[in-house]
């Protein structure tokens, strides 16, 4: 197919044509052969017809067509000249005329990466699908602008008001007529014609493609006679059953009839409510059952059930509705399967969402369908609301926050009216307070986001309700184990828990995953979370439950510490359950920080892992900080006192030290120090004297060492190996910072044997990066790019971020030094990547020089000269020096991409990049170089 290019599409108020052959299946299977060389000759006519016209097809979708036109006039006439040629056209004997169904429908649609989106695209649809082979059909705007500019001959009839499938408000549909052409069709397929009491709809259907497509397909499949929707309240069951009701017309001669049971408490009204939707009248002396079965016995009919889970024992009901009528499908919305046999439970999952962390373009945001209802309810009651790029993050994490429920963001955009988006998302920490205010012909359920809850909640008996609420104390997620060992530790819950846990599923109040272990893991979505939390505050029961779960996830910790000596596989596994528990553990250390330090303490020690090696540095920066100050607990002495806060400092230590904030390790190292000479602990005297040692050695290399040896002997004294490495190998670092490479390269060798040893995989990296740096000094780059690609093997493993950086930046000079120009950006873009990620400013800038070389390589000298001069200035306000293979040949490189370039644009381009935030020389960075 040929497409216009994306900058030639019409836009703005566009015309759209979309086509498609009728019936042309079974020809397909019978003569394949003529079939395609049809085909191909359709796909020619339509397209000549199309493009001479002045259109543009965006999308073919099998043999349909999908064309958009600058004006209504000139679709009219493609659609004219390819029915016209069409029936002229001589087709084999075999396959027949080929018959192709238009429509024609105008409205303001959005561009995007070539194709449309928005109401008037699914209208159009809609549209077609009424149609029937040869005739083209216009809607009322089409036909608005067409009817004072038609062709000679050529009239328009007017085929009256018709509700198409999308279920709103009737349209009036016009037929195009014209010499030679067919004018006589049967009715058009829209709801009028097939029997049904399907309701209108007040607003358009919105996304939902994917749901739509595949119910359709499984109530067309013939093993298939009960389906059940099945979700949480508001999750948006009913509009999506309504819309796979419609689309299915017409493959239920005797129609489709949707009986709504929200208003009954009864199970024993379900049989006369069906019969009522049905029009089956009761008989005198006959069960109404029987007699909904005798109506029904014949018909090839559609049963639509809505909201059955409050009389869900009306089960049988169906069941036997099912067996007494050979032709009957059912489709059920609840929050409950039914549990018959042959049921197929389809679990209708919440809106697709953005990831609020990594936002498309504003042009794309509203591919994602809770975006896109958000918008459209949000201009029902403000007209001229759009999305900018002001107010797009706000509305992206409206909808993530709202978990991608449809009620919820329908009930929030209501709320534009009065607020702006980013004043919405600030008042939305009490969500059940604030999504009131729904539309007054809606149910009372469906008026505001708690009563939607509050219906699924008084289904529950007594014993599910007190699980639900005690289940409110966890964060993020909860194993059965847990969920034994905290919401029945006082034994007195009044239901199992395990089939607490499957009612809830079944009520659609807890959804299950899966761990990485395999093992179940149950998650309840945020907004049901907030509405449980409130149930579990009115309990009274609120404080021993976080008593509890603060004392089982400290078990959790203490647990897989005792992994952390284990083989590379079993410490990655712990720091990955680490990672799962991590909003468990957060919630644990919160309650901890105020009502128990030591359990607090405890905690941070086991947590501090996972901070330091998956880049929560700023979080456990924070989280130590409120430790330290809530120390001065009333149950602690001043010695324990002491001492927590000399370690809780050295922790804080290891995370600024991987943020660069070396003014801030410095002044905690001091603290700590002292403390540990007070109380004379060797160990954390030789910790302290480590990392005092690191801050020094940027300025004094010598006294630096004389550090790292004092800790070194200290070390060794207390025979603690896995500490001795980690001295070895800054020794070694200071012995290659003072050009004793020979030292330096024995030292550090030292270390690495016993990190081997040890199995310490960890050491083994920050050994081997060490080793890389001599090797790389001496011009030995084989060895050290063996060394650093075992290291960032290691890195990748533990999943230590700020490592993995560090290894991409070293292996990039490696690939320059060795001509591979490409590559050697590839691994500079990678850790500059990361950097922008997590925070690496100090990486950041050794990734801008890298980059810079580069450039200067690939004489681009310009480039290279801004880079230069952000990773200088990035250097000198950090106070950031340079390390490692920055520092070879640094003035070469400089100056080789300085000579390509006269004295003045070099000066220019290097004080723009040297004006540049770290945050603005990163994008330029990563949008201006190329591979």
């Amino acid at each position: 197919m040929s497409e216009a290019p994306i900058s030639s599409l019409p836009t703005g108020t566009v015309t759209f044509l979309f086509t498609d052959i009728e019936g042309c299946t079974k020809r397909w299977e019978q003569y394949p052969q003529e079939m395609n060389a049809a085909l191909a000759r359709h796909d020619e006519i339509l397209r000549q017809a199309i493009e001479a016209n002045g259109g543009y097809i965006f999308k073919t979708v099998g043999d349909a067509f999908c064309a958009a036109f600058p004006t209504a006039p000139q679709a009219l006439r493609a659609s004219l000249d390819a029915q016209i040629t069409l029936l002229h056209e001589g087709w084999p004997e075999t396959i027949g005329q080929v018959r192709v169904k238009m429509a024609l429908h105008v409205g303001a649609a959005e561009e995007r990466g070539g194709d449309y989106f928005g109401q008037p695209v699914n209208r159009v649809a809609r549209l077609l699908s009424a149609g029937h082979g040869s005739q083209v059909l216009l809607s009322d705007p089409a036909y608005d602008l067409v009817r004072d500019n038609l062709p000679a001959g050529v009239s328009v009839r007017d085929l009256g008001e018709h509700r198409l499938k999308d279920l709103i408000r009737p349209e009036r549909v016009f037929q195009l007529v014209a010499p030679n052409l067919a004018t006589e069709f049967p009715p058009l397929k829209t709801l009028e014609n097939r029997p049904n009491n399907l309701p209108v709809q007040a607003t358009p259907f919105i996304g939902r493609e994917k749901e739509v497509t595949a119910l359709c397909a499984l109530l067309r499949r013939p093993d298939v006679r009960l389906v059940t929707l099945i979700g949480p309240g508001g999750t948006g069951k009913t509009r999506l059953g309504l819309q796979v009701a419609a689309e299915l017309l017409d493959d239920f001669q005797d129609g489709v009839f949707a009986v709504e049971l929200a208003t009954l408490l009864d199970p024993s009204l379900v049989p006369s409510t069906i019969a009522q939707a049905l029009g089956v009248a009761e008989a005198s002396g006959k069960l109404i059952v029987e007699s909904i079965k005798e109506y029904l016995k014949d018909r090839q009919l559609l049963l639509m059930l809505d909201n059955f889970e409050q009389v869900s024992q009306a089960a049988p009901v169906v069941d036997a509705l099912l067996k007494g009528a050979g032709n009957l499908n059912v489709m059920v919305t609840s929050r409950l399967g039914l549990r018959l046999y042959g049921e197929k439970e389809f679990q209708v999952p919440p809106l697709e969402l953005p990831d609020p962390a990594h936002l498309p373009s504003v042009e794309r945001l509203t591919q994602y369908d809770a975006v896109r209802l958000f918008i459209e309810r949000a201009q029902d009651v403000k007209s001229d609301f759009e999305v900018t790029n002001d107010n797009a993050p706000a509305v992206a994490e409206i909808c993530v926050r709202l978990d991608g429920l449809p009620l919820a963001i329908e009930l929030a955009a209501a709320r534009v009216r009065l607020f702006p988006p980013a004043a919405l998302l600030s008042r939305l920490s009490n969500r059940l307070k604030m999504l009131t205010g729904g539309a007054h012909n809606l149910p009372a359920r469906q008026q505001t986001l708690r009563n939607t809850i509050e219906w699924s909640y008084d289904l529950l008996d007594d014993g599910e309700k007190q699980l639900f609420t005690r289940m409110a104390v966890f964060q993020g997620g909860r194993t059965l184990e847990a969920l034994e060992a905290v919401c029945n530790a006082d034994s007195v819950l009044q239901v199992d828990v395990m089939d607490g846990v499957g009612s809830l599923m079944e009520n659609s109040l807890l959804r299950q995953g899966e761990g990485r272990d395999g093992e179940p893991r149950f998650v309840i979505l945020e907004t049901i979370h907030e509405y449980a939390r409130e149930k579990m505050e009115e309990s009274g029961e609120a404080g021993e439950l976080r008593r509890q779960h603060a004392a089982y996830f400290l078990t959790v910790a203490l647990a897989l510490a005792e992994k952390s000596g284990g083989t590379l596989a079993e410490r990655v596994a712990m720091l990955d359950q680490l990672e799962d528990e991590h909003d468990n553990m957060r919630a644990a250390l919160d309650w901890a920080v105020e009502n128990d330090i030591g359990l607090g303490l405890r905690l941070v020690a086991m947590l501090g892992r996972l901070w330091e090696t998956r880049g929560y540095h700023t979080e456990g920066r924070e989280r130590i900080s409120r430790l330290l100050s809530h120390l001065s607990h009333p149950e602690a002495s001043a010695s324990e006192h002491r001492e927590a806060r000399a370690k809780l400092l050295l922790s804080a230590c290891r995370l600024a030290s991987e943020q660069a904030d070396y003014d801030a390790v410095r002044l905690m190292t001091e603290e700590s120090l002292a403390i540990c000479r007070e109380l004379d602990d060797k160990g954390g005297m030789a910790d302290a004297l480590s990392w005092l040692a690191f801050t020094t050695g940027e300025k004094d290399k010598v006294q630096a060492l004389s550090l790292y040896e004092e800790s070194l002997a200290l070390y060794r004294e207390l025979d603690r190996k896995g500490n001795i490495t980690t001295a070895l190998t800054n020794i070694g670092w200071v012995f290659s910072e003072l050009g004793d490479t020979n030292r330096a390269r024995s030292t550090l060798e030292e270390g690495l044997a016993i990190n081997r040893e040890l199995g310490n995989d960890s050491g083994i990296a920050f050994s081997l990066e060490n080793l890389g740096e001599v090797a790389y000094e001496e011009g030995d780059y084989g060895r050290a790019r063996s060394c650093w690609e075992e290291s960032l093997l290691i890195s990748r493993a533990l999943d230590i971020k700020h490592r993995t950086a560090v290894q991409l930046h070293h292996l990039g000079y490696v690939e320059h030094q060795q001509g591979n120009l490409d590559l050697a950006f590839a691994r500079f873009a990678e850790s500059l990547r990361l950097c922008r990620e997590h925070g690496f400013k100090d990486i950041g800038a050794d990734c801008l020089a890298g980059l810079a070389v580069v450039a200067g390589s690939k004489s681009q000298a310009a480039l290279a000269a801004r880079l230069f001069g952000a990773s200088e200035a990035l250097r000198e306000r950090n106070g950031y020096p340079l390390r490692g293979p920055d520092r070879v040949d640094y003035d070469g490189n400089v100056a080789a991409a300085r000579a390509q370039l006269d004295a003045a644009a070099w000066g220019a381009a290097w004080e723009a990049g040297r004006v540049m935030s770290i945050e603005q020389a990163i994008e330029y960075a990563l949008e201006k170089t190329t591979a």
